[in-house]
C-alpha cells in the first residue's frame, strides 16, 4: 500500500516503514505526526486519486528529528562582465519514519516511539556530559592561582636579605666624609706656616737695616 503526500510545498510517495526527509516541520522525536493532504491511495492494483485530495485519507508517521543537509553551493558568473558570486545553503529537513495509511476516515492506532525517546533522551544527555567535561578545566584553572602566594612568599624573604646587605652603604659615605675634612684642616696649616714665616721675615729687615747705618755713623766721625 502507498500514498501520494503533499507537504511544504512538495509531493512525496510513501509507504509504511519509509524514512522520508521532508521540509522542516515542528515536532519532537517520538512524536506521532500526521499528514492529512493525501493526493493518492494506491493498493496494488486499486488506486484512488483525489480531486484534488483523497476524502478521508491519513497519514501517520514518527517524527525523527530535524537536521541540517550538506551545502548546497550556488555559483553565477557572467563571462567579460567582472561578475562572480559563489555561495552556499544548508537546508532543514525533518526526518520522518512512515508508520500507518488510513482510509475512510479511521484514526491512527500507533503511539508514541518510547525506544526513540530514549534514544534521544540518552543523546541529549550525553552531549551535556561532553559538554560539562569540557567546562571542568576551567575550575582547575583557577585553582591554581591559589597555590601562587606561596610560591610569591619566598621572593619576599629573598627581598629582605638585601635590606641586611645595605647596611655598608653608611661607611661609604663616611670615607667620603672623612676625605673631604682633611682638605679643610690643610689650609689651616699652610696658614699658620705662613703665619710663622712672616713675622721672621719682618724681624729680619730691621737688623739689615742697622746695619747698612752703622757704617754712615763711623763715616761722620
Amino acid at each position: 500500500m502507498f500514498a501520494v503526500i503533499k507537504t511544504g510545498g512538495k509531493q512525496y510517495k510513501v509507504a509504511a516503514n519509509d524514512v522520508v526527509n521532508i521540509e522542516k516541520i515542528s515536532g519532537s522525536p517520538g512524536e506521532i505526526v500526521t499528514f492529512d493532504q493525501v493526493l493518492m491511495v494506491g493498493n496494488g492494483d486499486d488506486v484512488t486519486i483525489g480531486a484534488p485530495l483523497v476524502e478521508g485519507a491519513l497519514v501517520a508517521a514518527h517524527f525523527v528529528g530535524t537536521e541540517k543537509q550538506r551545502t548546497v553551493i550556488i555559483q553565477k558568473k557572467h563571462r567579460r562582465q567582472h561578475f562572480d558570486r559563489r555561495n552556499g545553503h544548508r537546508q532543514l529537513l525533518s526526518t520522518v519514519k512512515i508508520a500507518e495509511i488510513l482510509i475512510g476516515g479511521a484514526k491512527p492506532t500507533i503511539g508514541p516511539d518510547e525506544k526513540m525517546k530514549a534514544r534521544h533522551a540518552a543523546k541529549s544527555q550525553g552531549t551535556a556530559a561532553v559538554t560539562s567535561a569540557e567546562a571542568a578545566p576551567a575550575p582547575a584553572a583557577d585553582a591554581k592561582p591559589k597555590r601562587a602566594p606561596a610560591k610569591k612568599a619566598a621572593p619576599k624573604a629573598e627581598t629582605a636579605a638585601p635590606a641586611e646587605e645595605a647596611e655598608p652603604a653608611p661607611e661609604t659615605k663616611a670615607k667620603p666624609a672623612a676625605k673631604k675634612a682633611a682638605p679643610k684642616k690643610a689650609p689651616a696649616a699652610k696658614k699658620e706656616a705662613a703665619a710663622d714665616k712672616a713675622p721672621a721675615a719682618k724681624k729680619a729687615a730691621p737688623k739689615k737695616a742697622a746695619a747698612k747705618k752703622a757704617p754712615k755713623a763711623d763715616d761722620q766721625e
